[in-house]
């Protein structure tokens, strides 16, 4: 297995009773962890490269610096290439400047192959989430095994207001029930670490300054199993959600992402984007709700 060193857009430790849990740090507190594609791909390898390690009982996955993550790295010069090789691109528009869906969602796909490989991989995997988890930090975070959050950390995915669909749906409806999931699918809104473990999100929410402590302790509690009985237990587990189609669902929540291009709010917002600038966009979206970046304390 590669070393920290060797990555970088992670950091990669053995924490834990006899190094049994493995902990990887997204390492891009400069832009609170915003995802681009290698990051993806960093993560798709180290994940592999610990699912045969037998040593590594438990993985806990969290951010470094003010956040989990803040989603999609957007405005990243690589947003459009893929996970695997940054040098593959794949064209977004065709001469006439149109959109060419397919081979977007195809790019997305990319995406939420990894996610899922998360949710399927033969380890336990827990997300340590602090800051903030939003956007696409909080489709990843989901799709882990277990939560863990701070009583401040901020879920929502504000990309519902007119940039996309969630491409796992951040298995909402899975977790928190019809309700709730469409509201904080048609809203976008925030909660805050204590209303996620009311909800199901988050499995414990701690005071900031113990949380990765705490997680700790929870991961080593859990590997007190070895790895592979960790994994059949949680083959029968994860066989519940795929009997009620976790997988279809995701495959068409990633199309109907892409779908969301061709929308009238996704040609309002990437309007907004070429004429006045990411940051003007952000404000246009965030606006009328008053949170995210149009909060109070942030103008």
């Amino acid at each position: 297995m590669k070393m920290s060193e060797e990555y970088e857009d992670l950091l990669i430790e053995r924490v834990g009773t006899e190094g049994r849990v493995a902990r990887i740090s997204i390492n891009r507190p400069e832009v609170l962890n915003a995802l681009r594609p290698q990051t993806f791909g960093e993560l798709e390898e180290v994940l592999r490269d610990l699912e045969a390690d037998d040593s590594t009982h438990v993985i806990v996955l969290r951010g470094s610096g003010r956040a989990f993550s803040v989603g999609y790295d957007i405005g990243g010069a690589a947003a459009t290439s893929s996970p695997h090789d940054p040098e593959r691109i794949y064209d977004m528009k065709d001469e006439q400047g149109r959109p060419l869906l397919m081979n977007f969602a195809t790019r997305l796909r990319q995406i939420s192959d990894i996610q899922m490989y998360l949710f399927r991989m033969s380890k336990v995997t827990i997300a340590e989430t602090h800051g903030f988890c939003l956007a696409g930090g909080m489709e990843l975070a989901m799709m882990a095994d277990l939560l863990t959050t701070t009583t401040t950390c901020l879920f929502g995915h504000p990309g519902h207001r007119g940039i996309g669909v969630a491409r796992n749906g951040m298995i909402l409806p899975l977790v928190v029930g019809m309700r709730k999931a469409k509201e904080l699918f048609f809203t976008g809104d925030q909660i805050d670490g204590l209303e996620a473990v009311r909800l199901g999100i988050a499995n414990y929410a701690y005071e900031p300054e113990v949380v990765s402590e705490k997680t700790l302790q929870f991961a080593d509690r859990i590997a007190n199993q070895s790895a592979d009985y960790l994994a059949l237990l949680k083959e029968g587990a994860n066989a519940f959600y795929e009997n009620m189609g976790i997988e279809a669902s995701v495959r068409s929540n990633t199309i109907l992402d892409a779908l969301a291009r061709g929308t009238r709010s996704g040609y309002q917002w990437r309007a907004k984007i070429e004429t006045e600038g990411l940051k003007a966009a952000l404000a246009w979206r965030d606006g009328p709700y008053g949170d995210y970046s149009a909060r109070p304390s942030e103008r």
